[in-house]
């Protein structure tokens, strides 16, 4: 990219920007850490490798490990799930109400209890209870923070930022995968547990420094301050009238007296020829079942609820949450480094594809992402069932970079682009539902279809059949029902709003 092409593409994007996204997305970094945090260390964790010898002294007041059956211990990670829904189905509403920042600032708290609890846990009844909390610290975490993001990135590289979620996710899991190998032995699982309780605290202490979404802050309580948040993450020297019309505070002639004095009277702002209730209007907020039961927005939440779901169920966490177990056969003394190497390589994808959905444009990114990790899945099923090894590492390797490439980002701020900011919260908590809910029948039911499959047909792999089909129906989806947002970051016609 040439300097020339570059500079408005960086415009806007300043020091306090890139803090106030690496901040948020902690939130993000810790769903996708607390996602795999138990699959390396599976084994410590259910006495499978206890040894005989002395305790050191975390045993002294801790058990080395929690017995437990393999469907304990899958309820025991799908429950996370759980949690994750109920943060999801919570975020709509406190963030519409109290805002956004309160909404990180609560799921923060809940990350916080929830991961001390895990790495304390004494029973798996209180690991149950973290990973529960933890989830919902989680969801509400992937309901507001693309939001957050979206809303403060530079409309020109919304879509690059978008993807600022779906790597922190893949960092989180990296991070817990590298963590697990390290500390994956004995009663050391406990540290691994509790690295996601310092992150917990670490975006508690830098959310002291974060400012409320200048949109929120526009829609329910005063453009004035409005702008003055926005110009603090934008610099100086940037036009920011049309991004605070997308705002729509007020009616329209009221956005344009309020833009003339703010923009162009800063020394002296006053609103003298606008009475005080016209200064203070704000735009109703869109609630959880209202957004639902609105023909109006209905097309659009459709559209979010299916690409939520289908970022899930075209397979993503059967390689993330299971792959030490899935290909175990096929690679028995290297599979956890096998899963590391994935989850680095996801990670790396994701941040050299962050800009094409603003290249190509949104539809033809999830397109060309759910396409490829169709024929991975295929190439995935036929080279574990006929023990291709070196099949088998290039196709896990397609598959999570061609989720990387679109699907990973791009639902996480489908929203945002569909639907104005009184609807937003709302449609991603419905979509981010979903989305939980796929992940849960992913992380309950992939193992045992995975293992019945295999077991009447015989040989390895048969569930990655399924996963070909259900890209297969994802992309018809995105085709029908999805549409392009890129150029103009509203829907249009005949999804246009009067």
């Amino acid at each position: 990219m040439t300097d020339t092409h570059a500079r408005p593409y960086l415009r806007g994007i300043t020091p306090y920007l890139i803090f106030l996204v690496v901040t948020v997305t902690l939130g993000p970094l810790q769903f996708g850490f607390h996602l795999a945090e138990l699959n390396a260390p599976h084994d410590a964790i259910t006495c499978k490798n206890r040894q005989e010898k002395p305790s050191d002294f975390l045993l002294q007041w801790l058990p080395e490990c929690l017995p437990m059956s393999e469907s304990e211990f899958a309820f025991v990670s799908s429950i996370f799930t759980l949690g994750g829904l109920l943060g999801a189905l919570s975020a709509g509403p406190v963030s519409t109400r109290f805002g956004i920042l309160i909404s990180m600032r609560i799921a923060t708290l809940a990350s916080l209890i929830g991961a001390s609890h895990e790495a304390l846990a004494s029973h798996v009844s209180m690991l149950v209870l973290g990973r529960l909390l933890a989830g919902v610290g989680a969801g509400i975490s992937l309901v507001v923070v693309p939001l957050y993001v979206s809303e403060v990135a530079p409309p020109q590289s919304k879509g690059s930022f978008g993807a600022a979620t779906q790597i922190a996710v893949n960092l989180g899991i990296l991070l817990t995968l590298v963590s697990g190998y390290i500390f994956g032995q004995d009663s050391e699982w406990r540290i691994a547990l509790a690295v996601g309780a310092g992150f917990a605290v670490l975006q508690g202490v830098l959310l002291c420094a974060v400012s409320e979404s200048p949109a929120w802050t526009a829609t329910n309580r005063d453009p004035e301050l409005a702008l003055s948040i926005l110009k603090r993450i934008r610099g100086t020297g940037i036009d920011l009238a049309e991004e605070i019309r997308n705002w729509n505070v007020g009616t329209p002639k009221t956005i344009a007296d309020e833009l003339d004095s703010l923009l162009f009277e800063e020394e002296s702002i006053r609103y003298g020829a606008m009475s005080p209730s016209t200064h203070k209007e704000t735009t109703k907020q869109v609630g959880f079942l209202e957004v639902a039961g609105s023909p109006q927005y209905r097309p659009a939440l459709i559209a979010v609820v299916g690409v939520m779901m289908a970022q899930q169920l075209t397979g993503i966490n059967s390689v993330m949450m299971y792959s030490v177990e899935l290909m175990s056969s096929i690679f028995p003394t290297t599979s956890t480094l096998l899963t590391i190497m994935l989850s680095l390589i996801n990670l790396l994808t994701t941040i050299l594809c962050a800009p094409l959905p603003d290249k190509l444009g949104r539809k033809p990114a999830l397109l060309l992402s759910i396409t490829g990790m169709g024929f991975s899945s295929l190439a995935l099923a036929f080279s574990m069932l006929f023990s291709i090894k070196i099949l088998s590492a290039v196709s896990a390797i397609c598959f999570v970079a061609s989720f990387g490439v679109g699907i990973g980002a791009i639902p996480f701020i489908l929203a945002s682009e569909l639907v104005d900011q009184e609807a937003s919260s709302a449609t991603q908590g419905w979509g981010l539902a979903a989305n939980w809910i796929a992940t849960f029948s992913i992380a309950q039911f992939c193992p045992m279809i995975n293992d019945a499959l295999n077991s009447k047909f015989g040989g390895t792999g048969w569930v990655y059949f399924i996963f070909t089909a259900l890209a297969l129906i994802s992309a018809i989806f995105v085709v029908c029902c999805v549409p392009e947002t890129q150029k103009t970051g509203h829907v249009e016609e005949p999804w246009e709003r009067t």
